[in-house]
C-alpha cells in the first residue's frame, strides 16, 4: 500500500470526523439557551479533524520507513532465501528484481532466480498493507473518538486549534534549522574521517590538486590533496569576477528603476531583468561556451596572446556575474524603494541634487538590504557548477590571469563523488571535506553581512 493511498484514506477519515463534529457542535448551539458557544461550530470541527489527520500523518511516515525494511525480512524468511548469494550487487539486483514484478512496476525479471522471490514478495506486500490500513483506521478512529467525546458547549476548541496550528508552524520553522545541523553533522562526521587520512595542513594549505581514486587508500600521498587551488579559482570567479560584473550592473539599474524610470518603463524593464534568474544553469553554461568563451580566446589572440585556452576562468566569471544581477539588482531595488519618501523630498529641500541624494541618503539607508543581496549573490556565485564545468574546465590551476582555466570547489565535489569510488577512500572523502569548507565559508559570510547590517543600522538610527 503506497504511502499516498493511506494519506488519502487520513484525509478521508478527517473529512468525516470534521463534518460529524461540525454537526454535534450544531446540536450543542440549538440546545443552548442562549445559543451559544465557547467555540464556533467550525473550531470543533477542525479541533477534530486535526486529531485524526495528524495522528495518522505520523503513523503514515514512519509506516513507509520501516515497512520495507519488514516486507524484505519476512521474504528473506522464506525458503527461496537459502538460494541468494550471501552478500553483495547480484543479491540485491535479484531482490529488486522480484519487488517490481510484484509490486506491478515491471512485467518479467532477467535473472531466473528472481521469479522464486515474486509470490513472497507478494504475499508480504498485501499482509503488511493490510496491516498499515488497519493501524491506520485504528489510529483515526482512536483520535477522532478521543477528541470527539471531549467537545461540550462550553469547550475552549478555539485555543486547542490554534495551539496545534502554532505547534505545526513551529516545526515548519524548525526545519531549515534542523536541516542546517544535519548537513553540518554529516558533513563533519565524513570531514574527519578524511582528515584521519590525510594531514589538514596538507589538505587547507597545499597547492597541487590531483587525488587518485585508484590509488592504495591505506596509504594515500597527502601531497596530493591540496586545496588550495580549488579555494582559490572558486574565489577568483565566483567573488571576483562575478560581482565585478553583477554589483555594479545591479545596483545602477535598481537606481535607475527607482529613481529615474518612469512607472509604465519599471513595469516592462523589472520583470525582463528578474527573468535571468529563472534561465537553467546549463543554458548559461552552454552561452559561456559556445559564444562567450571562443570570443575570449579571439580577442586574446589579437592582443598577442599565444596559444589561449578556449576554456578561462573570465569566460565563466561573466557569464556568472549576468546570471546573479537579478539577486543584487530585486535586493536593492526593493531596498531603495521601502526608504520612506520624507527622507528623499527632505534631502532635495535642503538643496541636494537628485544624485547627491542618491549617495548621500537613499543608498546608505538602504545598506542593510543591498548588503544582503551581495552577500545572496556571492553564495549563489561560490555554490555554482554548471557554468565553470562548461566554460572554465575542471582543471585546479593556482593563478591570477583570467584568461587561464580553473576550476571550483563544487566542481572537485561533483568529480569525487561521481563514478565508482570506495566511500572508505581519500578521493572520494575529500568530497565532503570540500564541502564542509564551503559551507563553513557560506556561513561566514552570512555573519559578516549580519555583523555590518547591525553596525550599520545602530549607527543610522
Amino acid at each position: 500500500m503506497s504511502p499516498t493511498i493511506l494519506l488519502l484514506l487520513a484525509l478521508g477519515l478527517g473529512l468525516a470526523g470534521w463534518l460529524a463534529a461540525r454537526a454535534r457542535a450544531w446540536t450543542f448551539r440549538k440546545a443552548s439557551p442562549d445559543g451559544r458557544l465557547a467555540s464556533l461550530p467550525s473550531y470543533h470541527a477542525w479541533y477534530v479533524a486535526l486529531w485524526i489527520i495528524l495522528p495518522v500523518l505520523v503513523f503514515v511516515g514512519v509506516w513507509s520507513a520501516i515497512a520495507p525494511g519488514l516486507v524484505t525480512q519476512s521474504v528473506l524468511a522464506s525458503p527461496a532465501a537459502d538460494q541468494l548469494p550471501a552478500f553483495g550487487f547480484q543479491r540485491q539486483t535479484i531482490l529488486n528484481e522480484a519487488r517490481a514484478v510484484a509490486t506491478g512496476a515491471s512485467q518479467a525479471v532477467f535473472n531466473p532466480l528472481a521469479k522464486e522471490f515474486v509470490e513472497p514478495y507478494r504475499q508480504a506486500l498485501s499482509f503488511y498493507n493490510w496491516i498499515g490500513i488497519a493501524a491506520t483506521l485504528v489510529i483515526a478512529f482512536l483520535g477522532g473518538a478521543w477528541s470527539f467525546l471531549r467537545l461540550k458547549p462550553d469547550f475552549a476548541a478555539r485555543t486547542r486549534v490554534e495551539r496545534i496550528v502554532m505547534a505545526i508552524l513551529l516545526g515548519a520553522s524548525l526545519v531549515a534549522i534542523l536541516t542546517t545541523i544535519g548537513i553540518f553533522v554529516s558533513l563533519i562526521f565524513e570531514t574527519m574521517r578524511f582528515f584521519g587520512m590525510v594531514n589538514p595542513l596538507d589538505f587547507l594549505f597545499g597547492t597541487h590538486w590531483g587525488p587518485d581514486p585508484m590509488s592504495n587508500p591505506d596509504n594515500p600521498d597527502s601531497s596530493r590533496y591540496g586545496a588550495i587551488p580549488l579555494f582559490w579559482g572558486t574565489l577568483f570567479i565566483g567573488a571576483i569576477i562575478a560581482m565585478i560584473v553583477a554589483i555594479p550592473l545591479g545596483l545602477m539599474s535598481a537606481v535607475y528603476l527607482t529613481q529615474y524610470a518612469n512607472p509604465r518603463l519599471r513595469a516592462w524593464i523589472k520583470p525582463t531583468l528578474e527573468i535571468l534568474a529563472g534561465v537553467p544553469t546549463v543554458v548559461y553554461g552552454y552561452f559561456a561556451a559556445l559564444t562567450i568563451a571562443p570570443a575570449i580566446r579571439d580577442f586574446a589572440i589579437s592582443l598577442g596572446a599565444s596559444n589561449p585556452s578556449s576554456e578561462s576562468a573570465l569566460a565563466a566569471g561573466l557569464v556568472m556575474g549576468v546570471m546573479i544581477i537579478p539577486f543584487v539588482s530585486s535586493m536593492a531595488d526593493d531596498s531603495i524603494a521601502a526608504v520612506p519618501q520624507a527622507m528623499r523630498d527632505g534631502s532635495l529641500a535642503m538643496g541636494a541634487t537628485t544624485n547627491e541624494t542618491i549617495r548621500r541618503v537613499l543608498v546608505p539607508a538602504a545598506l542593510p538590504g543591498i548588503v544582503a543581496g551581495v552577500m545572496l549573490a556571492i553564495s549563489r556565485a561560490i555554490g555554482e557548477t554548471m557554468i565553470v564545468v562548461m566554460a572554465a574546465s575542471t582543471a585546479a590551476n593556482l593563478s591570477a590571469n583570467p584568461l587561464d582555466s580553473m576550476t571550483t570547489v563544487t566542481v572537485q565535489i561533483v568529480a569525487m563523488l561521481t563514478g565508482e569510488g570506495s566511500f572508505d577512500h581519500p578521493a572520494t572523502l575529500s568530497a565532503f571535506a570540500l564541502g564542509f569548507v564551503l559551507f563553513m565559508v557560506t556561513l561566514g559570510l552570512n555573519f559578516i553581512a549580519l555583523r555590518v547590517v547591525k553596525r550599520f543600522r545602530e549607527a543610522y538610527e
